[in-house]
C-alpha cells in the first residue's frame, strides 16, 4: 500500500518541478527584458531629441520644397523663358543685392558664390539676416537645391542696409549702393522703394537718388520695384525706381494677369506733388513687369517660421527675378557688361530698347501699359534679339494677357523708414491659396 501510495507522489513530482523551474526562468529573464526595452525606448527619445534640434540649427534638411511651390517655380520659369535659354546661369557677373541681409546657414545657399559682404546696419563681419527679405530676395537670384535660382553661379556681393523691422534711411541705402559700384557689381538689385524725392524726373535733391544715377552713370544696371500700392495707388512708381534710367519692375501672377498691387506709372507728365516731364520711350514707368505672386522664396531662420521654404508676393520678388534675368543675358554678351567694350551708359539704354521690344505684351496691348510696362520678361527673346540678327525687333510679341487683381498696402513714412521692404510670408505661406 505504500508502494501503491508512493506511485502516485513519485509520478507527479517531476511535473510540480518543471513547473517551478519554468516559473523562476521568467521571472529571471523578466528585468532583462524590461532593460532591453527601456534602453531601445531612451535610445529612440535621444536620437529624436538629436534630430530635432540638427533640425532646429539647421544641419540636417529633411524632404524638400513643397510639391506646390516646385510647381509655381517651373510655371514662372517656363513663363518667362528660363527654360528656353540653354546652358547660361549667370556666371561671370556680379549682382550686388541692396536688402536685409542673407542667410548663409539655408540649405538652398550653402554654395552661393558671394564675394562681398557690408553690414550698414551692425557692422557685422559676418553674413546674416535678422528680418528674412534678402534671403528670399537672394534665393530667387541665386538657391540651389531645393528651389532653382534664375542665376545660380552669379557672383554676390550682400550689402545689408534694412533692419530688422524692414526699414532703412535714404542715406544708407544710398551708401549701400555707392559701396556696390565701388565693388564692380554689374547689376544692384533694390528690391525696395519709398516716395520720390522732390525734383525727381529732371532734376532730384535726393541722396539716394543721386547714388543711383551715379550708378548707372558708371555703367551699372539698376532695377528697382515699381512699388506695392497699387489698389491704393498715389498715381506713380515708387523710387528709386522713378529714376529715368532704372529698369523699374512691376509684378504678375503665374497666369501673366497684371498683380493690382503693382503700381502704375505716370507717364504724362504733372507739376504737383511731385514735378516730373512726361516720360518717353524706352523709360516710360515701370518698364517691364514678372513673376510676384506666390512667388517661391527661401524662409531665413531668423524668420522662426520653422521651415526653409515659402513663397512671397510683391514687385519686390518681380525685382529679384528680372536682376537674376538680366545677369543671364550679361553672360551672354558680356561686351554690354560694365568693364565690357560696348558697355557703359549706352549699353544700359539699348538693353532698355532691347526690353521695350522684346517682351511679351497682354491681350489689347499696344505700346507702353502704366501698369503692364512694355510686357512681361522674356529672358529668351532679349537673348534671341542679340544672338539672332535675322529677328526684327519687335516681332516676337506674342500670346498676349488679361488683368488680374490683389493687393499689398502702401508704406507712408517717408522721413523715419523711407525705403521699406515687403514682409516674408510665415510657414503657412507653402499652402495653396483656396
Amino acid at each position: 500500500m505504500y508502494e501503491d501510495g508512493l506511485a502516485d507522489p513519485v509520478s507527479s513530482h517531476p511535473s510540480e518541478v518543471v513547473e517551478r523551474k519554468d516559473g523562476d526562468s521568467f521571472r529571471d529573464a523578466l528585468p532583462w527584458v524590461i532593460g532591453v526595452v527601456s534602453g531601445l525606448v531612451v535610445l529612440l527619445s535621444l536620437a529624436i531629441i538629436a534630430l530635432w534640434l540638427a533640425y532646429q540649427s539647421g544641419e540636417v534638411r529633411f524632404g524638400g520644397p513643397p510639391e506646390s511651390l516646385e510647381l509655381w517655380e517651373g510655371e514662372y520659369r517656363e513663363m518667362t523663358g528660363l527654360d528656353r535659354i540653354g546652358e547660361l546661369r549667370g556666371d561671370g557677373v556680379i549682382i550686388c543685392i541692396v536688402d536685409t541681409g542673407i542667410d548663409t546657414s539655408h540649405p538652398d545657399l550653402e554654395d552661393a558664390k558671394i564675394v562681398g559682404w557690408n553690414d550698414l546696419i551692425s557692422n557685422s563681419e559676418l553674413p546674416y539676416d535678422d528680418e528674412g527679405h534678402g534671403t528670399a530676395m537672394a534665393g530667387i537670384i541665386a538657391s540651389k537645391g531645393g528651389l532653382n535660382g534664375v542665376s545660380p553661379e552669379v557672383d554676390l556681393l550682400i550689402a545689408k542696409a534694412i533692419s530688422d523691422d524692414g526699414s532703412g534711411t535714404d542715406s544708407t541705402i544710398s551708401d549701400a549702393v555707392d559701396w556696390c559700384v565701388n565693388g564692380e557689381a554689374d547689376i544692384i538689385s533694390l528690391s525696395l522703394g519709398g516716395n520720390q524725392g522732390f525734383g525727381s524726373g529732371f532734376f532730384t535733391t535726393d541722396q539716394l537718388e543721386e547714388s543711383v544715377q551715379n550708378a548707372i552713370d558708371s555703367g551699372v544696371y539698376v532695377v528697382a520695384a515699381a512699388g506695392n500700392d497699387g489698389d491704393d495707388d498715389d498715381g506713380d512708381v515708387e523710387s528709386p525706381g522713378s529714376v529715368e534710367d532704372v529698369i523699374c519692375v512691376g509684378a504678375v501672377t503665374r497666369t501673366s494677369s497684371i498683380w493690382s498691387g503693382s503700381s502704375e506709372g505716370d507717364n504724362n507728365g504733372r507739376i504737383w506733388p511731385n514735378p516730373i516731364l512726361p516720360r518717353q520711350d524706352p523709360d516710360k514707368k515701370p518698364e517691364i513687369v514678372a513673376p510676384g505672386h506666390e512667388v517661391p522664396v527661401l524662409m531665413a531662420s531668423a524668420t522662426g517660421s520653422g521651415t526653409w521654404w515659402g513663397w512671397s508676393s510683391g514687385t519686390s520678388a518681380a525685382t529679384a527675378w528680372v536682376s537674376g534675368s538680366i545677369a543671364i543675358f550679361l553672360e551672354a554678351n558680356p561686351e554690354m557688361k560694365r568693364d565690357g567694350g560696348q558697355g557703359g551708359v549706352s549699353a544700359i539704354s539699348n538693353l532698355k530698347t532691347m526690353i521695350s521690344q522684346n517682351s511679351e505684351m497682354r491681350d489689347g496691348q499696344d505700346g507702353h501699359d502704366d501698369h503692364y510696362g512694355y510686357g512681361l520678361l522674356r529672358i529668351d527673346l532679349l537673348i534671341n534679339e542679340t544672338q539672332n540678327s535675322s529677328l526684327a525687333p519687335g516681332t516676337l510679341n506674342t500670346n498676349k494677357m488679361d488683368y488680374e487683381g490683389h493687393h499689398i498696402g502702401q508704406f507712408k513714412d517717408p522721413q523715419v523708414a523711407r525705403r521699406m521692404t515687403a514682409s516674408v510670408p510665415p510657414d503657412n505661406s507653402t499652402k495653396e491659396t483656396e
